[in-house]
């Protein structure tokens, strides 16, 4: 039978290193402190410097190791760069939360070419090129792990937030793709659907439609972005070491209202 010791070892991350993209603010930051907290090294990657800093010293002084990586997901070259500044500091890579989005709605018969590269470069397209470019590094990894933060809307309509949620959902299919592809190597691809969550991009919404968002599920409530942390300790942990391909959603209910 385990016992409490043997149950924390199955959360631990002491020895690995996380990179968060988006880990300056809401759901990235507060998977980013909550590694921290489980003894990983942690990488912020956001797209501004000051922001990125911030969150890194923080969770120096609270006795954990983060560094500081300004990157716009939209820029290979910065994702490049995002990997090697992993590698030269901490000397591997281990765990990938492709946290970053670009929120930018607009309705259908609205959506220009511009809105449309803008949106898949960040939603889509830079996740599946930072993991490419960190594969080198996963493949050497004992615990190789890849999590990508989509969210509860491909389950939905999507109404009026179509151009942010396709790239969404085009970021699940490939979860389930590279979790089939990267088997072999022993690198697990599972992603996490969040509801409606406090945050920056849910607070630049007037209040009418943060209502509705509030309301939409059964628990009437947003969720706090440290709620978003157990899942994804889960899935960056020795816990979930035989879940791979998944989405996990995490939604209060919204999408079986």
């Amino acid at each position: 039978m385990m016992n409490r010791a043997q149950l924390n070892q199955m959360f631990d991350l002491s020895g690995r290193v996380a990179v968060v993209t988006g880990g300056s603010r809401g759901i990235g930051k507060a998977i980013a402190g909550g590694f921290a907290a489980a003894g990983a090294k942690v990488v912020i990657a956001s797209r501004k410097a000051e922001a990125c800093n911030a969150v890194a010293a923080e969770i120096n002084q609270a006795g954990g190791e983060a560094l500081a990586v300004p990157t716009h997901l939209g820029d290979l070259a910065a994702l490049e760069n995002l990997v090697a500044a992993t590698i030269g500091r901490f000397g591997a890579l281990d765990i990938l939360v492709n946290n970053a989005a670009n929120a930018l709605a607009l309705p259908v018969g609205q959506i220009t070419p511009e809105a449309f590269d803008k949106s898949i470069s960040v939603n889509l397209r830079g996740p599946l090129f930072l993991v490419q470019y960190a594969l080198p590094h996963l493949q050497k990894s004992k615990h190789a792990s890849v999590i990508n933060v989509i969210s509860a809307g491909v389950f939905t309509s999507a109404q009026y937030v179509g151009l942010y949620t396709a790239g969404k959902a085009g970021l699940r299919t490939m979860t389930r793709t590279m979790a089939h592809e990267l088997a072999p190597q022993n690198i697990r691809v599972n992603a996490i659907a969040p509801g409606t969550v406090d945050t920056d991009m849910v607070r630049n919404n007037d209040e009418a439609a943060q209502a509705a968002m509030r309301d939409a599920s059964p628990l009437k409530r947003m969720a706090a972005p440290d709620e978003m942390i157990g899942m994804a300790l889960y899935l960056a942990s020795d816990a979930g070491s035989f879940a791979t391909g998944q989405t996990f959603i995490v939604d209060g209910g919204l999408t079986t209202s």
